[in-house]
């Protein structure tokens, strides 16, 4: 008879248990190569009239990858109390990039915004640095004051501070996006933390009531955030983008044109590589392959969530919250892209987690993944008592 060897539940089983959680990397991986087949047929056509070559992006986004992969391997070998010790490093240097990309002359420009340091010819979005340390910051912070913020105002509002402070830095660039997605993992996180139900909905309503001010007081704000609702209206203006999505949608219909076939890839859809991946996605691949990668990022959110309450049944609380905190988040930024890119959302700049190309992107979800990957293989080596 062979060794038996404890699972989750506690039951005793034959089959010795598993190191990490294959499914979150078998989504992840799975997500990966699609991103990569995705970036190739997306690109190929403005790669050729930019740079005379047809793969330079999917070339960039390899490399890109390749040092993902190099930080995730470096991520997995740190223990998870660390992170917990770099937690008010990690969000001081954020602050700090925040400033820095908006000095003239390190800040780079695009299309309006001040989002990227230049580091030997590549770009740095120093927003995507700063969700993951915040999200660190608030796991450690509720971990020393879980008490305080289930029972004090105080324990509440001081980290929404420290969020309001990131969140100003981040308007100023403009990122709204970013700003949205980071907002929510917060609150999603201060709810999970048991924080009192009126104090969390009259800080929603504050946040819903600055969203709104914020996006009024802006004509090109106000003009991105209605032009959604009838993208048709101005067709060749506003809702240009949109209009030029929904068509890819409509002409993919269930089955799709076949890989490379798109049209609406052609310089139609602009930004079809990145924040429009989707709808090439859809007009190649047709729904059933839209339904095939909307199920890989629920199985990578589900993941990330399990994962997070197991460390949290075994008390690991810091781990648990930064995984609830990379699961909103994943969870968040997939929802908008996937509303931006089907018109139930206004246009936002954000990119589809391991398949949009983007280096920074690529970059800092390899490592939000690794982490996940830790986090779960600290808890089974505790449930194993080692």
């Amino acid at each position: 008879m062979g060794p038996r060897h404890l699972s989750f539940s506690g039951r005793v089983s034959q089959k010795p248990m598993p190191l990490y959680d294959r499914w979150l990397l078998v989504a992840a991986l799975s997500l990966t190569a699609m991103g990569l087949l995705m970036v190739a047929s997306t690109s190929i056509v403005i790669s050729e009239k930019s740079f005379h070559q047809p793969f330079h992006f999917l070339t960039r986004q390899a490399v890109f990858l390749g040092v993902g992969c190099m930080l995730g391997l470096l991520v997995m070998r740190i223990e998870v109390a660390r992170w917990q010790q770099m937690s008010m490093v990690l969000l001081i240097s954020s602050v700090v990039l925040l400033i820095t990309v908006l000095i003239p002359g390190i800040g780079h420009e695009v299309n309006g915004s001040m989002r990227w340091i230049g580091i030997g010819g590549f770009g740095l979005q120093v927003s995507e640095f700063a969700k993951l340390g915040v999200i660190v910051y608030l796991a450690s912070y509720i971990t020393r004051h879980q008490q305080a913020v289930q029972t004090q105002v105080s324990g509440f509002v001081k980290p929404m501070l420290v969020l309001a402070v990131v969140g100003a830095l981040l308007l100023k660039e403009p990122d709204f996006g970013a700003v949205v997605v980071l907002l929510c993992t917060a609150l999603g996180m201060m709810y999970l933390a048991g924080v009192r139900l009126w104090q969390f909905a009259v800080l929603l309503l504050v946040a819903l009531a600055a969203v709104a001010v914020l996006a009024i007081s802006s004509p090109y704000r106000l003009a991105r955030l209605t032009s959604f609702l009838n993208p048709w209206a101005n067709q060749f203006d506003s809702g240009y983008q949109l209009t030029q999505s929904l068509i890819a949608f409509g002409r993919g219909s269930w089955m799709g044109l076949g890989l490379g076939e798109s049209v609406q890839k052609l310089f139609y859809l602009p930004e079809a590589h990145t924040d429009f991946m989707l709808a090439v996605l859809a007009e190649e691949l047709g729904l059933l392959g839209v339904l095939a990668v909307s199920g890989l990022f629920v199985l990578l959110v589900a993941r990330a969530l399990i994962i997070a309450r197991r460390a949290q049944l075994k008390d690991l609380r810091f781990a648990a919250f930064i995984a609830y905190g990379l699961g909103l988040q994943l969870a968040l930024q997939v929802m908008i892209n996937i509303g931006v890119n089907t018109g139930l959302l206004p246009t936002k700049g954000l990119t589809l987690p391991l398949m949009s190309y983007g280096g920074s992107s690529m970059l800092m979800t390899c490592v939000s993944v690794a982490l996940l990957l830790r986090i779960d293989h600290e808890t089974r080596w505790q449930v194993l008592g080692l």
